[in-house]
């Protein structure tokens, strides 16, 4: 649609009983977060299709969990919880269900669970369903036969995630939404540039038009990389009626300085 979200009419044409799953990503392609995922849900279901989310796992210190909208399987990828980037590694997705047994038979590698030990009150932890799994008595018909790579970044997730507690996650998702929404006031302060187009609600990521500047995103990010910037990815070619437009992130890890920075730098290439 105009506000980038999923045309939920145009998914209905699309969508019938040879339809196995929708998946969507929340926020999405374009950083415009999906308001309706609800009925997104809903006409999967309605035609006997599951309905998958993609997630940044950041956005869900303050945004709802896909399990409240209808998503039967939820997944993204790991790395922002304090994986670094290292010129584009290391990665690890993550993936989570209901406790069905219909899902847990289909996920790959191993999984721990708590369970009691012999003492009462006392917990540990114990391997589920072991003998769907290439470590047990399907070496050859497993669905999986992966090694440690993933599961040391997934450790390094966890560490994350058990430092920031249920309060950090929160805050640094503020943090990123208030980082971002302060770089669209400044980027539309630059006389042809307008910030977050698309005009819907956003998290970290947001659509940039630059056609009024009379300048191709091409030209724009070449001197910003003689800069030492990084001007976002030009989506001018993917979504050509949003015109000379680059999708811009700004996260936790962006201070106002940086953020001045650009649009300083932006300023004067655009005079």
């Amino acid at each position: 649609t105009e506000d980038g979200q999923i045309d939920l009419e145009d998914l209905k044409k699309k969508v019938g009983t040879e339809t196995a799953g929708v998946y969507f990503e929340n926020p999405n392609y374009l950083g415009v977060i999906e308001t309706r995922g609800a009925e997104i849900s809903r006409i999967a279901h309605e035609a006997g299709a599951e309905s998958l989310a993609g997630v940044d796992p950041i956005t869900l210190g303050v945004m709802a969990p896909p399990s409240e909208y209808g998503a039967d399987i939820i997944c993204g990828e790991l790395q922002p919880l304090g994986i670094h980037m290292n010129y584009g590694g290391g990665l690890a997705g993550f993936m989570a269900t209901r406790d069905e047994e219909d899902y847990v038979n289909e996920y790959p590698s191993r999984l721990f669970g708590i369970a009691p030990t012999t003492h009462p009150g006392e917990y540990g932890f114990g391997d589920v369903a072991y003998d769907r799994t290439s470590f047990g008595n399907l070496r050859d018909g497993a669905k999986e036969y992966v090694g440690t790579q993933s599961a040391l970044w997934g450790l390094t997730a966890g560490v994350y995630l058990a430092t920031m507690g249920p309060v950090g996650m929160e805050e640094v998702g503020q943090t990123c939404m208030q980082n971002a929404r302060y770089a669209v006031q400044k980027l539309n302060d630059i006389k042809g540039v307008k910030a977050n187009s698309l005009g819907g609600q956003f998290f970290k990521e947001f659509v940039v038009d630059f056609t009024a500047t009379g300048k191709t995103v091409a030209e724009i990010h070449k001197v910003l990389l003689s800069e030492g910037i990084f001007g976002g990815k030009d989506i001018s070619v993917e979504f050509p009626r949003l015109g000379q437009a680059a999708l811009y992130c700004v996260t936790e890890i962006h201070t106002q300085r940086d953020i001045d920075r650009l649009v300083n730098v932006l300023t004067r290439v655009l005079a």
